[in-house]
């Protein structure tokens, strides 16, 4: 097996082009579909009403995606989107370490009150490294060192999210424009070129607390998000 500057080598003396295991799947995501819808019904919230709910299984990996729906989708019309994470210590038991469970109910009350929108929940722990991982980088993080150090000591890269399977799900729910909820400048560039593109970048931004100021400035500083740190809820 050749390594990369070998590769690089090769390519160079015989004209040939180097496609990697990463581009095949970013080809394929972008010209086939994988995404399969296998469940639907409706799901009364306390956080912002009734959505219906339909749970997509993919040909990619195990994991089941949930779409909460708001409304008509018109394709014609740019749709309010959040993409959001799995994030089970911030979702489910409201850890304050991040925003992530203040940013899902935040958006689901915007989908509310705009009256049409898609909140799409991707199982992807830990910016993807699974919740092993992130529990890991959470101890690493009470050592002094920040989200990214903590990714990288463990071998990671900052942000290991692939958007291409909630790209293709959010195509199958009839998005084609979007007014995308985030603060994540990756996240837009992930999902364009699916087949959708965003016409409007939606901050949803917390107020910091104690325990996740470092976290966020890390996300500003570090990895590019557009936060002001100082926004009111």
């Amino acid at each position: 097996m050749a390594r990369m500057p070998d590769l690089e080598k090769f390519s160079a003396e015989h004209g040939i082009g180097i496609c990697t295991i990463a581009d095949l799947i970013e080809y394929r995501l972008r010209t086939e579909c994988f995404v399969h819808p296998v469940a639907t019904t409706v799901l009364p919230t306390e956080v912002a009403g009734e959505f219906k709910t339909i749970v997509y299984e993919n040909d990619v990996d195990d994991l089941l995606h949930i779409a909460l729906v708001r409304g008509e989708i018109n394709s014609h019309k740019p749709v309010l989107v959040r993409v959001h994470s799995e994030c089970l210590t911030g979702d489910v038991f409201g850890s304050m370490r991040c925003d992530c469970g203040e940013q899902l109910h935040a958006a689901m009350k915007m989908i509310e009150q705009e009256g049409a929108g898609i909140l799409l929940y991707i199982r992807q722990e830990g910016r993807g490294i699974g919740l092993l991982n992130k529990m890991k980088a959470y101890e690493l993080q009470d050592q002094g060192h920040d989200t990214v150090e903590a990714n990288e000591i463990l071998g990671f890269q900052p942000d290991l999210r692939n958007y291409g399977i909630g790209a293709q799900i959010l195509v199958h729910l009839g998005v084609r424009k979007m007014r995308l909820m985030t603060n994540n400048p990756k996240k837009i560039v992930g999902l364009e070129g699916y087949g959708l593109s965003m016409v409007e970048q939606v901050p949803i931004e917390m107020t910091p607390n104690e325990y996740n100021k470092g976290y966020l400035s890390c996300k500003k500083l570090k990895m590019g998000h557009l936060l002001k740190l100082n926004a009111k809820r």
